[in-house]
């Protein structure tokens, strides 16, 4: 007995501690209290301070004396997300034993699909604005008052902070900076509803226009490149960051010591970049408030510091134009061009002099490397005359630059024309190996062109080019490569003559017109494959050129060889235009119902969705007139025709104004959408099918019904029910009830026509045996007479049903891409039904009331009465240039595709009543 006591006290003992340990490890999170008027009105969110160990039982009750900074989560993100912000500010903190920290606040926004559903961007915006607020009260009596609170934003979290800038009552001084994280600035990754649009329109309609209000905030975009399937780092670039001084858009691959691409998720906790963006934090205080610099030029140094060029120093506002040189150290005259030196158990500092005069006149450059990736300053220039020692020197480690193995240093000769001599430091160093070299260069002679391949080669063709390395650093330019549908394999092999050891080889594919570098380590020798392609075109008045900066190693071959790669090709496509796909699947089954339409016309009967889909999918009936009307949009006067008739912009005009839009692509996506359209009707058919015969299985078969009332007590009540149940809730979830009520009368009907058929084969069995059996007698009674016509009358009347069920499942074909779009907000209703059981703003309310009545009328009329309708024969020529509306208006609004669904589906309803 004693000895289970012991245990269960040990087990107990162990669980406390592993607790206790758990909570110092994951974090302390203090939730705010916020007025009681602030909690009636947003009820699901929250305000939390991040805090772990001491700190947090310090600040327990909010006696707070650090800087304010606020993290905002994203798209169904959670306030969790902050640990890696606040926990390696926390450390930064105690490293410098609290001469500065940060205190971290995170928001809960309870997780809402933002992304997807508009209608709480507002309510964000005005809650975090609240929450601004009631951070800063905290500090009241303190010393070192905060007057603004610097702003973390994941993802749309990003967009909720532009956004407090276009409220009314919003001070702009509040926030002095802000920092964004793959977040979507340009446009929504999928325009899924009106409030979302208007809502990105609101905000950058501002951020432009309104530039002088927010000369006080400082912006930096990160974006996380390739590997961020969610946001192509396009979007996150800021509006107008090229003109302004005050913004800062770069992609996670070019920020140094990070030189990685990130996913959507793993930018948040990337310990690199947090790093990075934990020290720019603490390089942005003001040693005399105590608080985050006023000063925007400053914060602007500091970001691009850390985020854009790093010469592997620590940041300083205004860094010491000379610095003192030791004389008693050994300062030795390096006359040649090209120079190396490795050092190890340094006892004593060196100096190493190259005297620029006798260089000026065959080289333009000089470059040298130091793989000693310390802080110190180890590069300077003299302007002593003919003496080669000086004792002071312009220190020139400024002009450095971070690489993933080195730092470097490239001066042009021309732009130092006072300098006589370059000094290299060599500092003593106890057991640490590292290696200089230095070069003079050419850079004509070390800059080449590599032409990249056309489009179409489809990589079966490819250019080379071979470098016999001389030196330490060479330029491949690759002219004609700025459109963003270009994707190429660059592939570089090294040879090397000696197996000698050689530091690791350093690839960066520079792209000069935005800031979207990305590096390569490779050893040497080896082969190595690089993926060019671009986050962002080059603008149309841009002369620069893509250069692969390859940082050689000596005595060494290098490859060069490009190549078209088609799957990439294709990949930025879908990158850039994917999120468009449901506009060509629509259009193409518009196409498909026109069809059947046409042959219920001309042959009395409706053809197959598939067939009429191969038939009908021909991208030349939507394609030129989506053309033509670009054009004509081209000039003034139809422009202002087209104005004063207050009609939407083109889709397809903004595109090309963006540079997103390229030849061939909607040709390609038309091509995608109709394969998407083909194998979603044959698995709808399909899955019809197996439905029909499992409830075939279930079921008993009492003959098919006839009821030849359109309207019925029961049809009514359920269509005002729908009604009600979608304006009082969601309508979304009167859409997604009616789509299945729909779908199991297409199940009922499809089951009718099986046994209906089972039972016209039995009979026509038994029919044809009566017939053998009275073969041979001259006359037969009336009843058999009657019982022989029978069958082609039910024939008729099964022919007529499986008409129906034909165009039934192209109906639910676009109903199915309906209730799809439709979805995200009725996830956002059913996340939401304990705050709210009303929806509000309801972005599919309008649709789901039309929709209900035109559904209600289709799926309950057989084909018949559509035959005999005097509107068919109009109805037939309208699904054409719905398709050529959705391709021409939807690609950035894609709402709107059910609202162009709605016409054709409202005609289809007429044609089942008059």
């Amino acid at each position: 007995m004693g000895l289970r006591v012991s245990w269960g006290a040990l087990a107990a003992a162990w669980g406390f501690y592993g607790a206790l340990a758990a909570l110092v490890c994951l974090g302390v999170r203090d939730k705010i209290k916020m007025p009681k008027k602030i909690l009636r009105r947003y009820p699901a969110y929250e305000l939390y301070l991040y805090g772990e160990g001491s700190y947090a039982e310090e600040n327990r009750n909010l006696a707070l004396t650090g800087i304010p900074v606020l993290f905002l989560p994203g798209n169904a993100g959670s306030y969790k997300q902050v640990r890696s912000l606040g926990s390696i500010a926390l450390r930064k903190a105690e490293d410098l034993e609290f001469k500065h920290h940060f205190d971290v606040f995170t928001v809960n926004f309870n997780e809402e699909l933002v992304a997807l559903y508009g209608g709480s961007l507002q309510r964000q915006t005005r809650f975090v604005h609240e929450c601004i607020k009631v951070i800063l009260k905290l500090y009241k009596g303190r010393d070192s008052v905060p007057s603004s609170v610097a702003i973390v934003g994941h993802s749309m979290g990003g967009l909720v902070a532009r956004a407090l800038l276009t409220l009314k009552n919003f001070k702009a001084e509040l926030i002095n900076v802000l920092v964004t994280q793959a977040t979507p600035h340009l446009a929504p990754v999928m325009p899924l509803d009106q409030y979302l649009t208007d809502f990105y329109t609101a905000v950058n309609r501002h951020w432009n226009l309104k530039a002088r209000e927010r000369a006080n905030l400082t912006t930096l975009s990160v974006a996380g490149g390739f590997r961020d399937y969610q946001v192509r780092s396009g979007l996150a670039l800021l509006p107008g960051s090229s003109r302004q001084n005050s913004a800062l858009s770069v992609v996670s691959s070019e920020i140094p010591r990070v030189w990685a691409s990130t996913d959507h998720l793993s930018i948040v906790w990337c310990k690199e970049l947090m790093l990075a963006t934990v020290r720019a934090f603490f390089d942005l205080v003001d040693e005399d408030t105590k608080q985050i610099t006023q000063d925007p030029q400053k914060r602007m140094l500091v970001l691009e510091h850390h985020f854009l060029k790093h010469p592997a120093k620590f940041f300083e506002e205004k860094p010491e134009p000379f610095a003192e040189l030791t004389g008693a150290l050994i300062w030795t005259l390096i006359k040649t061009s090209k120079w190396s030196y490795t050092a190890h158990n340094e006892s004593d500092g060196k100096y190493f002099t190259f005297p620029l005069s006798s260089h000026r006149k065959s080289y333009s450059h000089v470059h040298c490397q130091n793989s000693m990736l310390d802080t110190n300053s180890w590069v300077f220039g003299c302007t002593n005359g003919s003496s080669s020692v000086c004792l002071q020197a312009v220190d020139l480690s400024w002009k450095a630059e971070l690489l993933p193995t080195v730092k470097t240093v490239t001066l042009k000769l021309q732009d130092y024309p006072s300098l006589t001599h370059l000094v290299l430091h060599v500092p003593a160093v106890n057991s640490n190996k590292f290696t200089l070299d230095c070069e003079f260069f050419n850079e004509v002679a070390r800059t080449v062109e590599l032409p990249v391949t056309h489009l179409f080669s489809f990589g079966l063709s490819s250019s080379k080019i071979v470098l016999n390395s001389t030196g330490l650093i060479h330029n491949v330019q690759l002219p004609d490569f700025g459109q963003i549908y270009q994707a190429f394999k660059l592939s570089v092999e090294s040879h090397c003559q000696s197996l000698k050891e050689r530091k690791p080889s350093v690839y960066r594919l520079h792209i000069p017109w935005s800031h979207e570098d990305a590096l390569t380590l490779s050893q040497v020798p080896s082969a190595t494959e690089i993926s060019a392609k671009l986050h962002v075109a080059q603008p149309e008045n841009d002369t620069t050129v893509p250069v692969l900066n390859i940082y050689s190693s000596p005595d060494c071959q290098y490859e060069v060889t490009i190549r078209t790669s088609f799957l990439q090709v294709l990949g930025q496509v879908i990158r850039f235009h994917g999120g468009t796909l449901p506009v060509y699947i629509i259009s193409n089954i518009l196409l498909a119902y026109g069809r059947q339409l046409k042959s219920l016309i001309s042959t009395g009967h409706c053809s197959e969705f598939v067939p009429a889909l191969t038939k009908a999918s021909q991208p030349y009936k939507v394609e030129p007139l989506v053309n033509v009307l670009k054009f004509l949009l081209g000039l003034n006067w139809f422009k202002g025709l087209w104005e004063a008739l207050s009609l939407p912009e083109l889709d397809a005009v903004t595109l090309s104004q963006q540079n997103v839009w390229f030849p061939f692509v909607s040709l390609i996506l038309f091509m995608l959408g109709t394969g998407i359209a083909y194998w979603g009707g044959v698995l709808s058919n399909a899955s019809m099918k197996l439905l029909s015969s499992l409830w075939v299985a279930l079921t008993r078969f009492s003959g098919s019904p006839v009821d030849n009332k359109l309207i019925t007590r029961r049809r009514l009540s359920v269509a005002v029910f729908m009604v009600f149940l979608g304006w009082t809730t969601c309508g979304a979830l009167a859409i997604v009830i009616t789509y299945f009520h729909y779908i199991f009368k297409v199940i009922k009907l499809h089951s009718n026509v099986r046994k209906e058929l089972s039972v016209l084969n039995m009979r026509s069995e038994q029919t044809s045996d009566n017939s053998h059996q009275e073969m041979g007698k001259s006359c037969g009674s009336a009843d058999s007479i009657v019982e022989a016509t029978e069958p082609p009358a039910r024939h008729a009347a099964t022919d007529g049903i499986a008409d129906s069920l034909k165009m039934h499942s192209t109906v639910l074909n676009m109903f199915t891409w309906i209730v799809l779009l439709s979805c995200p907000s009725l996830i956002y209703w059913f996340k939401n039904l304990r705050y709210h059981i009303k929806l509000d703003p309801d972005p599919c309310r309008t649709v789901s009331f039309i929709l209900i009545a035109v559904v209600g009328i289709i799926m309950n009329v057989n084909i018949t009465k559509i035959k005999s309708s005097k509107l068919l024969k109009i109805a037939v020529y309208v699904p054409l240039p719905i398709s050529v509306a959705v391709v021409a208006f939807a690609p950035m609004h894609l709402y709107r595709i059910s609202h162009f669904v709605i016409i054709p589906l409202s005609l289809h309803a007429l044609c089942c009543i008059v």
